[in-house]
């Protein structure tokens, strides 16, 4: 056996040894991969043209075929979604106290949330219609509200972020956490599906804002570029890891203005109508 032949299989070895393979290996539960970025990609694009007709997908819709259109599209939808929850469920039932559950359950569990998902959908679209008209009037350059669906970075982030929102109140595994980051990659919009957001909310620019997982923001908020909404240092436990689950990130109000670049960590509360100007450090309530 020459030396290269050697390496090869010593590498292998290595790489296969289940104690390297610790928190780097996932097993396919019930033969379900993990959710597929492809297909998560191509629910997005169904879901704004639903939300968008017209404005993405097929570009022909009139109001005679609309209702068709988004019939068609509406039960794609809620296939793909039926599909891709099962397998984030899937990916987070493989752990040992799980073993009670079948995969019947999970398809069923899977179906339901996908049918509560689509059933949100004219909500979903409406807090979107508010945060466009937010778009719009806080931004003199826009011509219509036209060119914010088409063209705006935020509206992209937001609609990942409204339906990532649903998922994750339904207690969806990381397919919620998928969609934002996907939305992230697409406009450097970063928002944790976990937060809570009111309606017309408006990010100008966009480029570099955080919003983080714990993050609670009223109606009418404005954020400009490069805003951080973020935690302090997390406490740890006597093990010495992070205690999770607590609430780290600040309250906004309704009516707040976050200028850019502005820094805002912890639990703190920025009160109703107040403005933050830009470059800003804030770790105390405003």
């Amino acid at each position: 056996m020459d030396n290269t032949t050697q390496t090869l299989i010593a590498t292998v070895d290595k790489l296969s040894d289940s104690k390297e393979l610790k928190q780097l290996f996932h097993e396919q539960q019930f033969g379900n991969p993990l959710p597929s970025q492809e297909q998560l990609q191509n629910i997005i694009d169904i879901l704004r043209s639903i939300i968008f007709p017209g404005f993405y997908g097929r570009s022909n819709v009139n109001i005679n075929t609309i209702q068709y259109h988004i019939g068609v599209r509406v039960e794609r939808l809620h296939k793909m979604l039926t599909e891709q929850v099962l397998a984030g469920l899937c990916f987070v039932e493989s752990v040992p106290a799980a073993e009670h559950v079948t995969l019947d359950i999970l398809k069923n569990k899977a179906k339901k949330i996908a049918t509560d998902i689509v059933g949100k959908l004219p909500m979903i679209k409406a807090v979107l219609a508010t945060d466009i008209e937010a778009a719009y009037l806080g931004d003199p350059a826009a011509d219509n509200q036209s060119e914010i669906i088409a063209c705006y970075p935020c509206i992209k982030a937001l609609t990942n972020y409204r339906l990532a929102h649903e998922l994750f109140v339904m207690g969806v595994p990381l397919i919620p956490r998928m969609l934002t980051e996907m939305a992230h990659s697409e406009t450097g919009i970063d928002i944790h599906p976990g937060a809570s957001i009111g309606h017309h909310f408006c990010i100008d620019h966009g480029t570099g804002v955080v919003i983080g997982g714990t993050c609670i923001i009223g109606n009418n908020v404005k954020l400009y570029q490069g805003v951080t909404l973020g935690a302090k240092s997390f406490p740890l436990d006597a093990d010495g890891n992070p205690i999770k689950g607590i609430p780290r990130h600040p309250i906004l109000e309704d009516d707040v203005i976050v200028y850019s670049n502005a820094t805002v960590l912890g639990r703190i509360t920025i009160s109703k109508g107040t403005v933050i100007g830009a470059n800003k450090w804030v770790t105390e309530n405003v």
